[in-house]
């Protein structure tokens, strides 16, 4: 029992491990990857060599098409160069377990005590971290000798024997078996090397530890979709077609299996390096026979997950790139694509009401994905900006183009507020089923109404640049502040009185006024720009505010920089 026991936490150290160096290698590098994934969709080539530069240090494939997913969600990578960096993901993975696999027993105390010492004294600096990829490192050799030492006795176990004698080299159990060994450990990397050690202590055969590889090369792709789940149809599609790449490869591996077998054991006919040779070949033919078909293979993942017409992505529609040698052109398309972005958050509003009067999580979910539509919107719009030549702007161009970048970073910014309302609305409200009390509710639906007034008074002066607009846009900032401080005095009120709607529901309710305030902020910032360039502006604290990068007194609540 007590040799079990080891071998369960010899796992569990393994696993923590590759967590540790995957965690630290994307907070020490992470920008730095994401770079080099995003500059090399040139050529399918490329794309595998990133994959496999990226895969190697993170030690995680599924991480590595979460990051793909990611840009090609948002449209900065074609669906084919992705599925070429995911075939290079899988070779950088078996190159890392080739490395795991040499006796490296006499590095693990190193790495460990390197790592704490560095990680400890320094441990908000970039050595610090360093020092926790160290120690991650050290865990998972020294995981490796607890496994290998723990196993040997178990060998000699009638009980093992039964519960591994199981494992009789049937193709489909034994893939089935590698593959959910993988979704649990959470790494296909931590299932090969537990195989290569299992088969040199004797526990499995070399047939049954093949197939376990295939089935831990299956596994890692369901990982990939289970990462990019969460993300867009278009994302998924890149852990969809590297599945189906493991997929076709495993059907052709399994009847080629003594094939392999006997090429590998004349390269050498240690079992362990055997299995961890097979992982490493099955990944390289794997490679080298779709790269030239990454193509056909979106085409087909495209077709297998078409998106929902009801929640189909909302694409640029007036960033026309024939317009960039005009400016005057292109700017216009830039104002028509940020007013769409405008007409999104009014209905991002409209639904935030509704979720909070009805407790709709239906709708709850559908101003989250509003949200994405804004953040892609935003992007297009700055990488669209950020191509229009600033030497060939004359002044009043260049103002526009400052107008149009502040405005749509304004608008981005309330959609991450109007997100960050509805998930404090689904935790603290909806889950719980609470309601406001009438006069609270009644508060809330007020403000909200001068809200949208403000919104479509904010539309009107980015589109017009009217003075007198501008001028009234920045009254609102301050009746809506008076207001907001008036309906937190009588909630105030009503919690004395102890009104049991108030009493449930009064931090949400107090975070959705103040909430509504910074976005009635950020409608009025519009405005700055506008009565700053006619000398409008007057020396206040609005003033001050404007010329510091501020939209509401809250240094939270910047701008970002673009």
């Amino acid at each position: 029992m007590q040799t079990l026991v080891t071998v369960l936490s010899g796992i569990a150290l393994l696993v923590w491990g590759t967590h540790i160096v995957r965690s630290g290698v994307l907070r020490v590098f992470g920008g730095d990857l994401r770079k080099v994934l995003s500059d090399s969709t040139s050529n399918r080539f490329h794309a595998f060599l990133a994959g496999i530069g990226v895969t190697a240090l993170v030690q995680s494939s599924s991480a590595t098409a979460l990051i793909t997913g990611s840009f090609v969600g948002q449209n900065l990578m074609p669906l084919a160069p992705a599925l070429a960096i995911m075939l290079g993901a899988d070779v950088g993975t078996s190159l890392v377990v080739q490395l795991f696999s040499l006796d490296l027993s006499w590095l693990s105390p190193l790495l460990i005590g390197f790592g704490v010492l560095f990680h400890l004294s320094r441990k908000e600096t970039r050595a610090g971290q360093m020092g926790r990829i160290a120690i991650g490192l050290g865990l998972i050799i020294l995981a490796l000798q607890i496994i290998l030492q723990a196993a040997r006795p178990l060998t000699a176990t009638a009980g093992v024997k039964v519960l591994f004698g199981s494992l009789s080299g049937d193709p489909m159990l034994d893939l089935l078996i590698g593959a959910l060994f993988a979704i649990l450990a959470w790494s296909s990397l931590a299932v090969v090397l537990l195989t290569a050690a299992f088969v040199a202590s004797g526990l499995i055969g070399l047939k049954v530890a093949l197939f376990l590889v295939l089935g831990a090369n299956l596994g890692s792709g369901i990982l990939g979709l289970i990462a990019t789940s969460g993300g867009t149809r278009s994302g998924r599609r890149v852990a969809l077609g590297n599945l189906i790449f493991k997929v076709i490869g495993c059907l052709l591996a399994v009847p080629l299996l003594g094939t392999f077998e006997s090429a590998l054991s004349w390269l050498d006919p240690d079992p362990q390096r055997l299995v961890v040779n097979f992982h490493t070949a099955f990944n390289l033919l794997l490679a080298a026979t779709f790269i030239f078909f990454t193509e056909p293979i979106a085409r087909f993942a495209t077709r297998l997950t078409p998106e929902d017409p009801d929640n189909a992505p909302i694409k640029p529609r007036n960033l026309d790139a024939g317009a960039l040698e005009t400016p005057a052109l292109a700017l216009g398309n830039a104002t028509r694509e940020a007013l769409r972005i405008g007409e999104i958050v009014e209905r991002m509003l409209g639904g935030v009401l509704e979720a909070i009067r009805d407790n709709d999580g239906r709708r709850a979910r559908e101003v989250r994905r509003m949200d994405d539509a804004v953040d892609d919107l935003y992007t297009s719009i700055k990488l669209y900006l950020t191509q229009i030549s600033r030497e060939a702007l004359d002044e009043r161009e260049a103002r526009r183009w400052a107008e149009i970048m502040s405005f749509t970073i304004n608008m981005e910014h309330v959609g991450d507020i109007v997100e960050h309302i509805i998930d404090d609305l689904e935790e603290k409200k909806i889950s719980m089923g609470r309601k406001f009390s009438e006069a609270g509710m009644k508060e809330i639906e007020e403000l909200h109404g001068k809200l949208l007034t403000t919104l479509r008074l904010a539309l009107n002066v980015f589109v017009h640049g009217d003075i007198k607009s501008a001028q009234m846009l920045i009254g609102q900032k301050v009746s809506f502040r008076d207001l907001e401080r008036a309906y937190s005095i009588t909630h105030l009120e009503r919690l004395a009185g102890q009104t049991p709607e108030s009493i449930e529901t009064s931090s949400l309710h107090l975070d959705i006024i103040n909430d509504f305030k910074r976005i009635n902020s950020h409608f009025c910032a519009i405005a700055y720009p506008i009565l700053e360039q006619a000398g409008a502006l007057q020396p206040t604290r609005l003033r001050d505010e404007f010329v510091n990068g501020r939209t509401d007194g809250n240094p939270r609540a910047n701008p970002r920089v673009v």
